[in-house]
């Protein structure tokens, strides 16, 4: 895929300091970072830019993270999707988000260990 500063990301994480601190760590890395808080900055972002990966929490203002991720993946069939948040205690949700192709990064996590999950998502074909 190149080198990191050829990825770009689009972050959509409603807690304002997880999104900075996510969008700082991916920065320090060399990736291209969009942030939004919810999903409607999160489709204007895409006005401007195809990301190469969605970063997407389990859970965003007034929506699912997944339902969020289906919806994103309208727009950008294929893009890959890494989805992350507390625990997921369900394996029916889990074995959902998998199906349909979004990896599953649950909390807590390192920065190191972010990053190379991110990497390896990164790797993957599409």
């Amino acid at each position: 895929m190149g080198t990191a500063r050829d990825v770009s990301i689009l972050l959509l994480v409603s807690d304002p300091v997880v999104r900075l601190i996510l969008k700082e760590t991916l920065e320090h890395e060399g990736y291209t970072v969009f942030a939004a808080g919810n999903l409607g900055t999160a489709v204007d972002k895409l006005k401007d830019t195809t990301p190469n990966l969605l970063i997407i929490s389990l859970y965003v203002e007034d929506i699912s993270g997944h339902d969020a991720a289906i919806y994103l993946r309208t727009k950008l069939p294929g893009v890959r999707v890494l989805m992350t948040g507390g625990i997921i205690e369900d394996d029916r949700l889990e074995n959902r988000m998998t199906l349909q192709g979004f990896e599953v990064f649950p909390k807590p996590f390192t920065a190191a260990e972010f990053i190379a999950k991110v990497k390896g998502v990164l790797q993957q074909p599409r």
